[in-house]
């Protein structure tokens, strides 16, 4: 049974406007019609719903939080985050394609030229194309500043050598947005660039086997001489950590908005199958075990999606919000993989089998504590927030890294 199929009714919303009321209804519907059918099948065969991302573009969901003038769809964050958590709901590879995409656009989008933005940005918002972000190498995940991939300036153009890991998309993705080494070592040594899918050199590695996720591809992407223009360079050279970082802060509201859709699919699934369980001549969910359980569940989610929304009202007013966003990526993962882990528990045996979707969920939120920036960064991001460092006290907290 999937959560569409159960007897509760749909989480209700305060958003900001009709029209936001709107969206987030059409998303559901079409979470319920086009992905939620198919995504156990395909993420058994380790199918990429390419021609579901078609669809998504087409209806302006892969551009949500950027202008319209250039492709977007002039939401704000509260907005889009709410559209991630039901696509993720239905299927994570899904939600967090969706928010790796947005994550890809960033730098362009927030940092670009105007020439740079009108040539690439409504393709890449709505024009059927699919991102990858290329930060996190072999050597270098949560020590991001320290990578090694290098470009090397040959007149109007770039010559980028190196590895990145990691990468959701890596192998299908259209454009890709590069951090590489163009200056010392350091943060301040890094540039940002737009490298096509289809540039001479850009090659990728067979996809890594993962314990869940196993529909979205995450591979090694290879650059061997790959030439760029510099046209494609976007920003100053060596400010590229900056531009990565500045990205980051917004993708880990996108992880925690993933993370609560997949908790809130965990619980209604263990709601449809406590209440049609029977035991002991009554329902399981008439045991007051399992309604305490249940309650802890639901309020775990309420809480975390409470937390994601406040970060993303801060980013909307244009007020610091980086130790919110960190808190809740923390948080909501960690409720992600606690309320799987009780769903799967709740349902016992059956649980555990994969004729119900509550082990794949099980399998899946774990990565959500490891990606952009594992939960143990987000701890040391929130505690430099709290704690500033005086003169000739502790350093800092280590660079949060990317999942690609």
């Amino acid at each position: 049974m999937t959560p569409q199929e159960t007897a509760t009714e749909p989480v209700s919303r305060r958003m900001p406007s009709q029209e936001a009321r709107d969206l987030l209804s059409l998303v559901r519907d079409l979470a319920r019609r086009e992905i939620a059918p198919h995504a156990a099948r395909e993420e058994t065969e380790g199918t990429f719903p390419r021609a579901l991302f078609l669809l998504l573009s087409d209806a302006g969901l892969l551009g949500l939080p950027y202008p319209s003038r250039h492709g977007g769809g002039d939401q704000p964050y509260e907005v889009y985050l709410q559209v991630l958590e039901e696509l993720a709901a239905a299927r994570l590879t899904v939600g967090l394609g969706t928010s790796v995409h947005t994550l890809a656009c960033h730098a362009l989008a927030r940092h670009g030229t105007e020439e740079q933005r009108a040539a690439h940005l409504p393709a890449m918002l709505g024009g059927g194309l699919l991102g990858a972000y290329c930060l996190s190498e072999p050597a270098s995940g949560s020590d991001a500043g320290s990578l090694r991939t290098r470009a090397v300036r040959d007149g109007d153009t770039w010559v980028i050598d190196g590895t990145k890991a990691w990468i959701t998309h890596g192998g299908i993705a259209d454009f890709c947005t590069v951090f590489a080494r163009t200056g010392p070592e350091g943060p301040r040594g890094i540039t940002a660039f737009l490298v096509p899918g289809d540039t001479p050199g850009l090659t990728a590695s067979r996809p890594e086997r993962k314990m869940g996720m196993n529909g979205s591809p995450t591979a090694q992407v290879h650059l061997d001489a790959v030439r760029v223009p510099d046209t494609h360079r976007i920003g100053h050279e060596g400010e590229g950590f900056a531009l990565a970082m500045d990205a980051l802060e917004a993708g880990r509201l996108g992880i925690a908005a993933c993370a609560t859709g997949l908790a809130q699919a965990a619980l209604d699934e263990a709601l449809a199958f406590t209440t049609g369980r029977r035991q002991f001549g009554r329902p399981v969910a008439d045991f007051q075990g399992v309604r305490f359980l249940l309650a802890d569940m639901a309020t775990q989610i309420e809480a975390g999606r409470a937390l994601y929304l406040e970060a993303a009202r801060l980013r909307d007013a244009g007020e610091p919000f980086g130790r919110q966003a960190a808190m809740a990526k923390l948080f909501c993962s960690d409720v992600a993989m606690r309320t799987a882990t009780d769903a799967v528990q709740l349902m016992g045996g059956y649980g555990y089998t994969a004729d119900f979707p509550a082990e794949r969920y099980l399998r899946e939120a774990k990565v959500l504590q490891i990606v952009e920036g594992t939960n143990q960064i987000q701890r040391a991001v929130i505690a430099r927030h709290l704690l500033p460092v005086r003169p000739g006290g502790a350093p800092g907290a280590p660079t949060p890294p990317a999942a690609g």
